[in-house]
């Protein structure tokens, strides 16, 4: 492995993690031999549906969890013989988590974390009063933490990951209960801080797509613990070009479709619309095929198609294409 001084950012060998199942006693794979390398200056995304393994391997890189087998570096400092090291070196946000002491505010919880850190206080202060206005918490600066709403209280959480100003940042879903405005804005300052701060780096796990697209300078797909693929979304588009994706909105489809029967395009379900009684169905037509086929097909299964839409691709699509069903979808169709 390289020296801490020129290592990349995150650097992992066959790494591995098993658990013991709860039921039948024996073992379930989270990580089944991961090889990632991430460069310093970079945001590296990590998508995968539940259970992939995106945040056991957060949990290994960030010293929470050891790994069963397997290497994993940050910073060049191994994260089970050096995990004092590594924990010095980087920042962590997971969306949904409850964090600092009720009785504090919002002020006093940053500074807080920054003296876990060693940060002095005449360096603390100000930075935490910059971060909170960065995420839009003037107003609840001085606000004891137990008063905070979902939204605000994830949005300090954002904030506090800051306070270190640390090397590599893990990011494990973290405008997940913010409002949209919220999240538009936190990428906004992860995009200006890895720009001008020099070689810092933030690996990103997130359920939204769009979020991944706008950040990321390369993206890995993780599915069962495996990475399937890796490079930028350019490139990682470039692997399912060619025929048109297509979304239905169609009602009267039960589980007995039979989606094998569509002109053998593989579809997968979208997200379900229960105040009109529809679901979205997506998929990718072959060049040659016909769309008119399809809906025929559907027509046979008596399914009603209330709309049509193709467009270009999409990360979603390449996340499909490569793991063959969608974010949402914990099995893979039958």
């Amino acid at each position: 492995m390289p020296s801490a001084s020129r290592a990349p950012a995150v650097l992992t060998h066959d790494l591995r993690r098993t658990y013991r199942a709860s039921r039948g006693g024996g073992e379930v794979s989270a990580l089944a031999g991961v090889d990632v390398r991430i460069e310093r200056g970079e945001i590296f995304g990590l998508l995968g549906p539940n259970g992939a393994g995106k945040t056991t391997f957060i949990k290994i890189l960030t010293t929470l969890l050891f790994p069963t087998g397997g290497e994993a570096r940050v910073v060049g400092f191994d994260v089970v013989r050096e995990s004092q090291e590594v924990r010095r070196r980087i920042g962590l946000v997971s969306g949904g988590e409850s964090s600092g002491y009720g009785i504090l505010t919002v002020r006093e919880c940053l500074w807080m974390f920054a003296q876990y850190y060693g940060v002095p206080s005449r360096i603390a202060w100000p930075r935490a009063d910059e971060l909170i206005a960065i995420v839009g918490l003037e107003e609840q600066a001085h606000s004891r933490i137990n008063r905070l709403s979902t939204g605000q209280r994830q949005r300090m959480n954002f904030a506090r990951a800051f306070v270190s100003d640390p090397e590599v940042l893990f990011l494990d879903e973290p405008t997940l209960g913010m409002d949209v405005n919220a999240a538009r804005k936190l990428r906004d300052y992860v995009a200006r801080w890895v720009r001008e701060r020099e070689g810092r780096t933030v690996l990103l796990t997130t359920h939204y797509m769009a979020e991944a697209e706008q950040l990321c300078d390369r993206v890995a797909i993780i599915d069962r613990g495996r990475v399937l693929a890796c490079d930028s979304t350019p490139a990682l588009r470039r692997q399912v070009q060619g025929g048109q994706h297509v979304e239905l909105e169609v009602r009267g489809a039960g589980p007995e479709l039979d989606l094998a029967l569509l002109s053998g395009v593989q579809a997968v379900w979208g997200a379900p619309h229960p105040e009109r009684g529809t679901r979205t169905l997506k998929f990718r037509l072959p060049v040659g095929e016909v769309l008119g086929e399809v809906l025929r097909g559907l027509e046979a299964q008596r399914v009603q198609v209330d709309s049509v839409s193709t467009r270009e691709t999409t990360l979603e699509d390449v996340f499909i294409a490569i793991v063959g069903r969608g974010l949402e979808e914990t099995e893979a169709p039958s």
